[in-house]
């Protein structure tokens, strides 16, 4: 592989996606969520060095799922399986693409939410999956951020000053778990460990990998501030991608120490500009075995 320059790496600023332009298809505001990337994601897909559709999409770090929604509802390839590891999060998924979407979307729009009605229901013991998602939807729009980690704090004046208001749509929220459950036979879910189904799947040459794990590389922070399952061990994870016969995309945080771990295993490697929720302009990593398409 040529090693570019950061410089030479960064394509036009004209190519920042605009992440409004993006179908917002996730329930979840998610801290690190991918809506940037689906542009990218297309091109991946249509234009893999593998011609034909992967039978597979699987995305082992699933999290808000906004890249796995995008391939199930524009088919881009045969199935699709999200795997979380969150319990909070996986309650969620669990209970959209199984038996209970129809209520859980009903829930939300018929809650009440005052900062009362929030703490109330934020403190009962969760009996059930389908309680435990419309808890955990319910906090990931009025904390800080979306942030599900212990000690997140609660939106104080939010936009506007709607307060917790301020990232509680219910229709909306409604609207997109409806159109979820509408094609969830396109979608598996797996609550566990992805490294695991990564290896497990290695050897499937009709599979395709989407792999954007928690940002702790490189003594990284952010990831352990804002999710509960932080710790991962970036040099197996690297090591297990090295095994996989079909292709991958991975993203991640710009550090030396993965760009090491890249250029260890022969992968390739370009940095790609986002925004971020404050739309600040920043970059990020995509690695692969071969990213031509980006160039």
């Amino acid at each position: 592989m040529v090693q570019l320059s950061f410089f030479e790496q960064v394509p036009p600023k004209s190519e920042i996606i605009n992440v409004a332009s993006v179908p917002q298809r996730s329930p979840f505001r998610y801290p690190g969520g991918k809506t940037w990337l689906v542009p990218y994601l297309r091109r991946w897909l249509a234009g893999r060095s593998v011609p034909a559709r992967p039978a597979e999409f699987i995305e082992p770090f699933a999290g808000g799922g906004i890249a796995s929604l995008t391939v199930a509802f524009e088919q881009l390839a045969g199935h699709v399986t999200m795997v979380e590891l969150d319990e909070e999060v996986a309650a969620v998924w669990k209970t959209i693409l199984g038996e209970h979407g129809d209520w859980l979307a009903e829930q939300i729009v018929n809650f009440e939410l005052t900062p009362e009605s929030v703490e109330t229901t934020l403190a009962k013991p969760a009996h059930t999956t389908r309680q435990k998602a419309f808890q955990t939807i319910l906090k990931n729009r009025v904390n800080r951020g979306g942030i599900l980690a212990p000690g997140a704090g609660r939106v104080k004046s939010g936009e506007g000053g709607k307060g917790l208001k301020s990232r509680w749509y219910p229709r909306t929220l409604q609207k997109r778990i409806l159109s979820i459950t509408a094609i969830k036979e396109r979608i598996t879910f797996i609550h566990g460990d992805g490294i695991k189904v990564i290896s497990q799947n290695a050897y499937r040459k009709d599979s395709v990998f989407f792999i954007d794990p928690p940002y702790t590389a490189g003594g990284k922070r952010a990831g352990s501030r804002l999710y509960l399952h932080s710790e991962l061990d970036h040099r197996e994870l690297f090591e297990i991608a090295s095994r996989i016969t079909g292709d991958f995309l991975m993203t991640y945080d710009d550090a030396v120490e993965v760009r090491a771990l890249a250029q260890q295993h022969g992968f390739d490697f370009q940095v790609v500009p986002m925004k971020n929720t404050h739309h600040a302009e920043m970059t990020e990593l995509l690695i692969g075995r071969n990213l031509n398409w980006l160039r």
